[in-house]
């Protein structure tokens, strides 16, 4: 399973309107509480502060908390990938990305004026002009390319490993087009076939990470200097040998662990 994804929460988005449903699941013993600060988990925190409903596990409500007050001491999400089961995982960065918009939308684009949560913290009104707000996902691809039997890997300038090509979509572009400009910016390289491979929430803070495998036209390699400093045809010993994928985490290690298991192009 790709990392963070498939979430079994009930985000129960048809009753999310109803607060006194919301209070009580919060008025439950077995409602469950994970404090935040700043986006870094708390767990040996005592949870006071602005809550916000997550959703529904076993029948019980699950609700993230941006605490009040600084704790003694704090964990990064990504730090537990592997050492906690894949739902918790998928829930934490869930908890999380939605801490994050509500703290970062305290006021109106439009107006300026203040906002207010609703709905357990999944929509914020406007106090001003009354204008509803809601989270925003931020689509990025990410791409393994291939030819004859090699993969493209690039290394950013401000980075000493090497990785799968990645960026963000641009307005009026598609999914597939944004790969292909994304790959020849950075890389010089053309693009032919593109294939879908999965998508990931990437919520660091609101990305989502969509996946493709993709078939290079030619082998030549002219990068833009701005973005990447290096890139490079690769075979299969040779990311081995790079100890690629360097984070486990993300959907670019399981682009790449897929390929290493039947590396052939499209």
């Amino acid at each position: 399973m790709i990392p963070y994804s498939g979430l079994r929460l009930d985000r129960a988005s048809d009753r999310r309107s109803d607060p006194d449903w919301i209070a009580s699941l919060r008025a439950s013993p077995g409602a469950r509480l994970l404090p935040f600060w700043r986006d870094r988990y708390a767990p040996d925190s005592e949870p006071v502060g602005d809550e916000v409903l997550l959703g529904v596990a076993d029948g019980e409500g699950v609700f993230a908390v941006e605490l009040a007050e600084e704790p003694a001491s704090t964990v990064d999400v990504r730090s537990l990938f592997g050492d906690i089961s894949a739902q918790e995982s998928a829930t934490l960065v869930y908890a999380k990305a939605l801490l994050h918009w509500n703290r970062n939308q305290q006021f109106c684009g439009a107006c300026g004026g203040g906002t207010r949560p609703r709905h357990g913290g999944n929509v914020r009104d406007c106090l001003g002009c009354g204008k509803e707000l809601f989270p925003r996902i931020e689509p990025a691809v990410i791409v393994l390319v291939e030819h004859e039997g090699r993969a493209l890997f690039g290394r950013h300038v401000r980075s000493d490993r090497f990785s799968t090509l990645a960026g963000f979509v641009d307005l009026g572009e598609s999914l597939e087009d944004a790969v292909r400009r994304e790959v020849a910016e950075e890389a010089g390289v053309a693009v032919g076939d593109v294939r879908y491979v999965g998508s990931q929430p990437w919520p660091f803070p609101a990305g989502l990470m969509v996946a493709f495998r993709a078939q290079a036209l030619s082998d030549v390699i002219d990068v833009d200097g701005d973005e990447l400093s290096e890139a490079v045809w690769l075979t299969p010993e040779q990311v081995r040998a790079h100890h690629l994928p360097r984070f486990k985490d993300s959907i670019g290690a399981h682009l790449i662990e897929t390929w290493l298991a039947a590396p052939r192009d499209l």
